[in-house]
């Protein structure tokens, strides 16, 4: 009888060490997440730059004389699309941050030295967290996107005049959802 539970204590001890060695492996999985986390940052230094780049390619044409008032339209839609660029960068620093809080470590330098509004701007606590800002950023935008389009759209007929402004009561109604949705969480 001795036997037999000496025999079930070393049984029990082997599968909870096994039990445990697997679950510290489970643990140290997470950290696979940094490659997302390293590869949305590097993609919104890209976007930083790339919306620069459109800014700098607007206002080049502006100072240096070659500004067409014709061309006006063109000009706007690249400052817009620099603006564009900006906001995707911003969404991307979101998702890499929000992955990094929720699943790897906490960040502890927000929490120091900073007033408690700047210490909630990115505060991510869940997912759902991260998905509303996330939504929040893409509606913003899709809505400079539209507008980019809509400043070179030519209306030609009555029928292009109501898409035109279907797609302006979509798009405030969209940002009345997000404000609304905001001010309830």
């Amino acid at each position: 009888m001795n036997e037999q539970m000496a025999e079930l204590k070393i049984k029990k001890s082997r599968r909870a060490r096994f039990e445990s060695r697997f679950e510290h492996f489970l643990w140290r999985f997470r950290l696979v997440t940094i490659l997302p986390v390293v590869m949305s940052l590097l993609g919104s230094v890209s976007c930083f730059i790339l919306g620069t780049q459109e800014e700098v390619h607007a206002l080049s044409h502006l100072f240096q004389g070659s500004f067409n008032p014709d061309k006006s339209i063109i000009l706007l839609g690249k400052v817009v699309g620099g603006i564009d660029y900006y906001v995707i960068g911003i969404a991307l620093l979101i998702f890499g941050y929000g992955i990094y809080e929720l699943i790897i470590s906490d960040i502890d330098p927000r929490l120091q030295d900073l007033s408690k509004e700047r210490r909630n701007i990115l505060s991510i606590n869940s997912l759902e967290a991260l998905k509303q800002k996330l939504t929040n950023v893409i509606i913003v935008a899709l809505i400079v996107t539209a507008f980019k389009l809509m400043i070179s759209y030519e209306v030609e007929s009555i029928s292009d005049i109501l898409q035109y402004c279907g797609c302006v009561l979509m798009l405030a109604f969209s940002a009345w959802l997000v404000g609304k949705n905001h001010k309830s969480t």
